[in-house]
């Protein structure tokens, strides 16, 4: 007989990852929810990048705004038709507003049809 008690796992250690258990996560999400995410970060920071968060004139960086829009946009164009309308639609809103967003912090604005994402989504409008 031992002296010794089992040992019950503790808590995750982050220097080793268990990597199997991600993968599986990471499978059980669906496509929409994932594409639907990184959407939404991409939004998130180009708006920081924009000036539109707090202090935003601190995080204004009109040049990491343009490819996180362009990112955003090709995204959303090619993902719509596989995500559906009901996902799209609200995504194809933001960007729009970005793109807006853009257009109003620059200096000196794009043409339109030349702002950023906008060769996936068609010259943007006010």
């Amino acid at each position: 007989m031992s002296d010794q008690t089992p040992q019950q796992p503790g808590p995750a250690d982050p220097a080793n990852p268990d990597f199997d258990a991600m993968t599986r996560d990471i499978a059980d999400v669906p496509a929409v929810e994932v594409i639907t995410t990184v959407a939404v970060h991409l939004m998130s920071s180009a708006a920081v990048n924009l000036g539109l968060a707090e202090e935003g004139s601190e995080h204004k960086d009109l040049d990491e705004a343009r490819k996180l829009i362009q990112a955003l946009a090709g995204l959303v164009t090619a993902s719509a038709t596989e995500i559906g309308s009901y996902h799209a639609a609200p995504l194809r809103d933001g960007l729009k507003s970005l793109q807006l967003a853009f257009r109003e912090a620059s200096l000196v604005p794009d043409e339109p049809g030349q702002g950023p994402g906008e060769k996936f989504t068609g010259p943007v409008y006010g």
